[in-house]
């Protein structure tokens, strides 16, 4: 049944792409070597981790020692909020209640156990951020100030302007950091513009392996390590590197830089077909968030309207052969619903399905999944 099942949950990991199977099986088999050692074997695994930090600081046109390597994306963030209290002075986070739980939890702790005023940006129902917000709170108070918020909502796809928030906290002197895990491999960012501090990026996002990531730290800023214990990657990370998923993750940037207009054009129809045919076949249907404006194409959150089994869609769609998400994957199993849906929309009784796609979906997937949502709906009691 597996070959026969439809995967929809690309903003939870996405399918490792096969050419980065075939470069990663080589670094496994051949290149073993501890990086830190100072024999032939470690020196060859260091050069290959070298090299993959230039591939990805190409990518992103910024300097290779601006590039951490990390197990991933929640460690990046943590390691950007974390590192940045100590060693830059910051006083005050600035954030929204929709973040990652990677950023709001570990906002959260660090207020509490640092004595570090935190303040939550408001969002309306449709999850926009309050920008106009964040402009008064750094006008009022210069204290040092981290801002994280996120490039495009893992939920709702919805877009900030990276550019013009980063600039609006320059100005006011404070630091930016952007959760950028959903939208890296899947847009261009040329960093040497200096709008952003932080941005973080995690492979298994973009058909890369999981358990690898990377903070970008521009270079005008030294952050406090988070893992002690070593000096491996410029003493910013303890820790004996992971050589074959470094390559992974590269190898998967490259080829997603590589086709990018390509998968963006694809998914996007497939995201555009899904829309218009829901609201054809299921009346009162509404997509949360702004799927048809400055929305990563990747996401669909879907608002079906409410009855008495809503609970149980996600499992009658994987009956069907459907893997799909309420919400964030990293949610799954905790109780209270969705934080994003709850912040944007609370109390609301309807039943959120996300959607999300990759290069690997078909219209024809989509037909069958709207088919099964629809007879889903429609056996339901009024």
């Amino acid at each position: 049944m597996s070959e026969n099942r439809i995967y929809l949950d690309n903003a939870a990991t996405t399918p490792i792409h096969p050419e980065v199977v075939e470069a990663m099986i080589p670094i496994m088999k051949e290149n073993y070597g501890n990086p830190s050692s100072t024999h032939a074997h470690g020196r060859k695994a260091k050069g290959i981790i070298e090299e993959s930090r230039s591939k990805i600081a190409k990518l992103l046109n910024c300097a290779p020692a601006e590039i951490t390597f990390t197990s991933g994306g929640t460690e990046a963030d943590n390691l950007a909020l974390r590192g940045s209290i100590t060693k830059l002075g910051i006083q005050r986070i600035i954030t929204s209640p929709i973040e990652h739980h990677a950023v709001i939890h570990t906002a959260e702790d660090i207020a509490h156990h640092q004595n570090i005023e935190l303040n939550l940006l408001s969002v309306d129902s449709d999850g926009r951020v309050n920008i106009q917000e964040l402009a008064e709170l750094l006008a009022k108070d210069s204290k040092p100030t981290l801002v994280s918020l996120m490039h495009a909502n893992n939920e709702l796809g919805n877009m900030i302007d990276i550019e013009a928030v980063g600039n609006l906290c320059h100005q006011h002197n404070a630091l930016f950091h952007c959760d950028t895990v959903q939208t890296m491999g899947h847009f261009t960012f040329d960093l040497s513009k200096g709008y952003v501090d932080f941005i973080t990026g995690a492979a298994h996002k973009f058909n890369g392996p999981k358990g690898v990531g990377f903070l970008y730290i521009n270079k005008k800023n030294k952050l406090q390590p988070e893992i002690t214990g070593g000096s491996q990657e410029r003493e910013m990370r303890g820790g004996t590197e992971n050589v074959y998923g470094i390559v992974g993750l590269s190898t998967a940037l490259e080829i997603s830089y590589r086709d990018l207009e390509a998968k963006r054009s694809h998914i996007q129809a497939i995201k555009t077909h899904m829309i218009n045919k829901l609201r054809e076949v299921i009346p009162g249907v509404e997509f949360n968030g702004h799927p048809e404006e400055n929305s990563l194409y990747t996401v669909l959150s879907v608002s079906l309207p409410p009855n008495d089994m809503g609970s149980m869609l996600l499992f009658n769609l994987d009956l069907a052969g459907i893997s799909a998400s309420g919400g964030s994957a990293c949610s799954s199993g905790a109780t209270g619903g969705s934080h994003v849906i709850n912040a944007c929309k609370p109390g609301s009784n309807r039943t959120t399905v996300r959607f999300s796609f990759g290069k690997q979906n078909t219209i024809e997937e989509i037909n069958y999944t709207i088919e099964n949502l629809a007879k889903w709906y429609a056996a339901q009691p009024a």
